[in-house]
């Protein structure tokens, strides 16, 4: 049986839900689900906006076929060929053969790599501020090229002032019968799965969203329909501004993320102790997070929520435990910048964690490293809580802007 959602007269979802993955692209934990969202509109030329993973593939093509009714589909829009979103395009290239697939002309050589059919007869071909009519509504082309592969783009439908926004604006978490985010409490319950999704499948292409940020800034946008998650028509201007601080890389929040690696505990007994004192001195909203537990895209979402970031790591290897190591280089190819961050090491003999992590922060833009590095031997004694105490007067003085 079908699930519909109507968004307006002659606009409905069809897309589809799936909470048995685990893993998002085998990479990304996904809790919560995840929504792969597809458009129909019904005009007097009918038109797709992108399709679904095959995951859903059976719900998509009865949701299509229930909503066309007697109808064929026309047009099918690939604002995004990546298979999240393109995995049916083949199918639906069979089902209705006359369609016709409105694309960018970098979208064209990805299709051949992931289709046979005869793609060249079915293609037409837009570029930035081309338009197409589809009988009551006009829509206007906006390439978006790295938000986040080179062939994105998304539409703009003039009529309804409707952006139909590809992965911008999207979100991990499955639809629970509510399409649209002002029906669910998205600032409370949504935000984390919205920012995890945005920092690491989208945050090392800032400077790229920040050009479709600009465009989109002559747009009347009255609803925007992503291609994951809640569609918005209310408080567009809230989760707009959320993607302005982190594709510039502006901290959310004046606020300290703790990530630690810790092989038998005294490394993390130094991170508590340093989290309970930057506390005492008013810091809010403090996170700590273990290293070997906590999966990489978890740390990458708070790093770019936090304004100040401390790493505490033994030595492992004669170099950094390998999990810590693992996510200060998901942090580099994610791009974070403008951060001031604090280092603690531990080791039993020749420690040099702390100085293999400030080598990789030094390739990252704009971080400041507090002088305040602190090195522990193998457990941190009665004599080092002065230096831990600098270190969180430090801290709490730069959150502060003292």
């Amino acid at each position: 049986m079908y699930c519909i959602k109507k968004i307006n007269n002659d606009l409905f979802w069809v897309g589809g839900t799936d909470r048995r993955l685990a893993l998002f692209e085998n990479h990304y934990p996904i809790p919560n689900g995840v929504s792969y969202n597809s458009y129909l509109l019904l005009d007097e030329k009918t038109v797709l906006f992108d399709t679904v993973d095959r995951a859903i593939s059976d719900q998509f093509l009865e949701n299509i076929e229930a909503a066309l009714k007697e109808r064929t589909l026309d047009y099918i829009v690939v604002n995004h060929m990546e298979p999240d979103h393109c995995a049916t395009l083949g199918q639906l290239a069979e089902k209705y053969p006359q369609v016709k697939i409105i694309c960018n002309a970098k979208t064209v050589p990805i299709i051949r790599q992931f289709y046979n059919f005869d793609i060249d007869s079915r293609t037409i071909i837009v570029k930035e501020g081309d338009t197409f009519t589809s009988g009551r509504h006009t829509f206007a082309f906006v390439m978006a090229p790295m938000v986040h592969w080179p062939e994105v783009m998304v539409t703009y439908d003039t009529t309804d002032k409707i952006l139909f926004s590809a992965d911008a604006f999207g979100t991990f978490g499955a639809m629970n019968g509510n399409l649209f985010a002002d029906e669910v409490n998205f600032k409370e319950e949504w935000i984390k799965d919205a920012r995890r999704y945005y920092s690491n499948i989208v945050g090392k292409y800032g400077p790229s969203v920040q050009t479709l940020l600009k465009k989109a800034s002559g747009l009347d946008i009255q609803m925007i329909c992503p291609l994951h998650g809640p569609v918005w028509r209310s408080d567009i201007a809230w989760y707009i501004d959320k993607y302005i601080k982190w594709s510039s890389y502006e901290p959310e929040e004046k606020s300290v993320m703790i990530a630690y690696g810790s092989i038998y505990g005294n490394t993390e007994n130094a991170a508590n102790i340093l989290a309970c004192l930057l506390a005492d001195r008013g810091i809010r909203n403090i996170a700590v997070y273990d290293v070997s537990s906590t999966h990489p895209s978890v740390i990458v979402a708070e790093s770019f929520r936090c304004s100040h970031l401390v790493f505490a790591s033994a030595t492992y290897n004669a170099g950094i435990f390998s999990n810590m190591e693992h996510v200060l280089t998901e942090l580099s190819a994610h791009n974070l910048q403008n951060r001031t961050v604090a280092l603690m090491e531990n080791g039993s003999w020749a420690v040099s964690a702390g100085k293999k992590m400030a080598e990789i922060i030094s390739g990252m833009k704009n971080m400041t490293v507090l002088e305040q590095t602190i090195t522990i031997k193998s457990s941190l004694k009665e004599n080092q809580m002065a230096e831990l105490t600098a270190m969180a007067d430090a801290i709490a003085a730069s959150v502060k802007g003292e």
